[in-house]
Parts: C-alpha cells; sequence; structure tokens
C-alpha cells in the first residue's frame, strides 16, 4: 500500500540515539492513523548504526526503508538520496539525535494537510544549544535572509514538512551542491512556518565543525544568489571612484604645498587595503567558478552500497522501485 507520510531521516554515528528515536517516532506515527514509511539513510557511519537500523528492517519491513551509503557524503546528500526513494504524498525530514522531537510531526502534518507545500519548524528561544552554535546559526540566518532574499526563520531546523510537488523539483533539480531549505524555498508556492520544542541532544556531540558552517555559509551565498558578486563589482566602481577624487586632490595639494614624503604609510595603509578587497572579491568569484567546474563533471551525488526495501538501479547510485 502506497504510503500518505514519508519520514526521512539522516544518520551519522548516532548508535546511542537510534532506539529512543525508533520507539518514539513509531509510537507517533501509529498515533496519527495513516499509512507511512520511515527511510533511514546510513551516512557512513563508523559506529553499529547501519547494524541497529537493519534491525528495525527485520522489525517492520513493510514501513522502513534503509539507505547505507559506501562512505560519508554530508547531511544534504543523505536528505536527498531519502527524497529519491519517498513514496509519500507529504515527506516529512528530522534529525537522529532527538533534538527535532518526533511528537512535533503532527503539527507540521496539520499545515500541510491545509495546503501549505513547505512546512517549516521555528525551534523554539529556549534552545538547548551553547552560546557558539546558537549566536553561529543566527549570524548564518542573518546573512542568508540578506544575500538570497529566502526569508525563513531557522533555516537550521531539520523538522520540516514537503509536498510530493516540490519534492519531485528538488529531485529533478541536478545540482552538485545542494542546500536543501533554500532549495525547498524556491519551488514552494504556499510556505509556511511554526514554532516546534528542540530538546538537547540526548547523547554524543554535533557533526557539524566550525568549517562545517563556513561551508555552508559560502555555498548558501554561491549557490543561491548573485550578490556577492554585485557587491564587488559596486565596491570596484566605487573605490575607482573615490581613487581619482584622491588623485586630484594628491595632485592639487602637491600644487599648493609642493613635494613632500609625508603620509606613506598612509598610502601603503590604503594599498594593503584595496589588495585585501582585491583577494576577497577573487575568493569570491573562485567560489562561483568552483561550483560550475563540480556541475560540469556531472559526478553521481553520491554512491550507494546497498537499499533493504527497494532496489538500485543500473549505475548503482539513485533508487528505482
Amino acid at each position: 500500500m502506497k504510503p500518505y507520510i514519508s519520514i526521512v531521516i539522516p544518520v551519522y554515528n548516532e548508535s546511542k540515539n537510534l532506539k529512543q528515536l525508533f520507539d518514539r517516532l513509531t509510537t507517533t506515527l501509529d498515533k496519527i492513523g495513516k499509512t507511512y514509511e520511515i527511510i533511514f539513510t546510513n551516512d557512513g557511519s563508523k559506529d553499529n548504526s547501519g547494524e541497529i537500523l537493519e534491525g528495525f528492517y527485520k522489525l517492520r519491513p513493510e514501513q522502513i526503508r534503509i539507505i547505507d551509503f559506501s562512505r560519508n557524503f554530508g547531511q544534504h546528500m543523505a536528505v536527498m538520496a531519502g527524497f529519491e526513494l519517498s513514496k509519500g504524498d507529504i515527506i516529512v525530514t528530522l534529525d537522529s539525535d532527538l533534538q527535532n522531537p518526533p511528537e512535533e510531526i503532527p503539527k507540521l502534518l496539520a499545515l500541510a494537510e491545509k495546503g501549505h507545500d513547505l512546512v517549516s519548524g521555528i525551534r523554539l528561544h529556549e534552545r538547548k544549544d551553547n552560546w557558539f552554535r546558537r549566536n553561529i546559526s543566527i549570524l548564518v540566518n542573518k546573512v542568508r535572509a540578506l544575500i538570497t532574499n529566502i526569508n525563513m526563520t531557522d533555516h537550521g531546523c531539520m523538522l520540516r514538512a514537503y509536498s510530493r510537488n516540490v519534492i519531485d523539483l528538488m529531485i529533478a533539480s541536478n545540482e552538485t551542491t545542494i542546500f536543501i531549505p533554500a532549495l525547498a524555498y524556491t519551488y514552494a508556492t504556499n510556505p509556511t512556518e511554526i514554532k516546534v520544542d528542540h530538546e538537547a541532544r540526548a547523547t554524543g556531540v554535533s557533526k557539524y565543525k566550525l568549517y562545517d558552517l563556513i561551508r555552508l555559509n559560502f555555498d548558501l551565498m554561491t549557490g543561491y544568489s548573485l550578490v556577492p558578486l554585485q557587491v564587488f563589482t559596486i565596491m570596484g566602481l566605487s573605490i575607482a571612484f573615490l581613487s581619482i577624487i584622491f588623485v586630484i586632490f594628491l595632485f592639487i595639494r602637491r600644487i599648493i604645498v609642493g613635494p613632500e614624503v609625508q603620509g606613506v604609510f598612509t598610502l601603503f595603509a590604503i594599498l594593503f587595503f584595496l589588495v585585501g578587497i582585491m583577494l576577497m572579491g577573487l575568493g569570491i568569484m573562485g567560489e562561483y567558478i568552483g561550483r560550475i567546474y563540480k556541475e560540469v563533471r556531472h559526478r553521481p551525488r553520491f554512491a550507494i552500497k546497498k537499499v533493504l526495501g527497494a532496489q538500485l538501479d543500473e549505475k548503482n547510485t539513485h533508487i528505482r522501485y
């Protein structure tokens, strides 16, 4: 029977949280009373998460799907693989670390059934992340909204519900570098948001390091907007105009005051500032060129070792039923 709800969960070294997640999630979905499937993507876990997931499949083979990556490809690729396998009319994503309470899923379903094709969770203010992660998340949100004009309050919350149409459009977008919330917002015609509870991580530590957050920021800037390039174009024109004025000022000053050597260090400071701006601009340009380079190679976004509950296609990279 075709499921009405598909739950997609990326998993990476979460063996200590999976049993509790499975129990709470299945209890919640059973209470809803509609057909469902749960899709776990094992994103190259180095602990025994894979073995635990296989145990879940043996318990409920009609409802559990397991995707096992050949190595770690990242959270967003793990979610996209789950999207490709999903068959539900409404698809819900959540983290496997229990920071997204499964009991909040009915809230999202209620709005999705009212016609919203993207329902995004907003973690309540009493988040239990540490000070650094909380403020970095706020900063990333502000930068994302400013540059991409994507008006999502909390892009870091994994608890979201998508319509089948939005998921199909995302699957058809064969981009190598994907930021799922922004891509979904691009295709959604009636998005909305809702406040959801946010719990402290049950066990373990976050898989996102400082570099990952920085990388995410660059992906946001270069993947969904040309604003960074436009900003440096405007800065270049402005600096060139100011430089002309400054040269005229120095010429007039030389005529009036005469030759002098004072201010040479100021000129060096200005020169270093301009060199820094140029290097930053080259870096931003390099990000765009790097993305183009990755796209034109047309490499598979992920490689799958095995799947429980579905079949792999001939290339062993995507899923067919």
